[in-house]
């Protein structure tokens, strides 16, 4: 079963790795810093949109998925809205280009469904962690 963190599980996950580094520590990931390639946002029906992603030098799925999940955080927030419900996404790797296609609904009022976002919290969130944003 794979487990999934929320972007906000991943900003205290990274402080906390931070905060347990000596002072004056360089904090590494082990791998090189991912490239974010940018973001095309597609609206596919009413509120349901597809953010299509991709990044250079990708550790893993899940990192694509906070991008697609950072991007629909900040178009929810350009919209008005305050919240985003994901419905699935896609993850195809060619070469060192990884390439996602998440789709979200947004909305004003908390939606249904366990993979909701705050969109507020989230931007946050990302901007932390260096993940870009619509």
């Amino acid at each position: 079963m794979m487990r999934r963190l929320s972007v906000t599980g991943l900003a205290a996950a990274a402080f906390a790795a931070v905060g347990a580094c000596a002072p004056g520590a360089e904090v590494t990931t082990g791998g090189a810093k991912p490239e974010y390639l940018g973001i095309q946002t597609v609206l596919l029906d009413g509120d349901m949109v597809s953010f299509r992603v991709a990044m250079k030098g990708a550790a893993g799925a899940q990192q694509i998925e906070d991008y697609g999940r950072c991007a629909a955080a900040q178009y929810a927030l350009i919209r008005g809205a305050g919240f985003a419900r994901h419905v699935r996404t896609n993850v195809a790797r060619s070469g060192d280009v990884t390439r996602g296609d998440a789709v979200w609904l947004i909305s004003a009022a908390l939606p249904r469904g366990l993979r909701t976002t705050d969109a507020e919290v989230t931007v946050r969130d990302c901007g932390a962690l260096g993940i870009p944003t619509v």
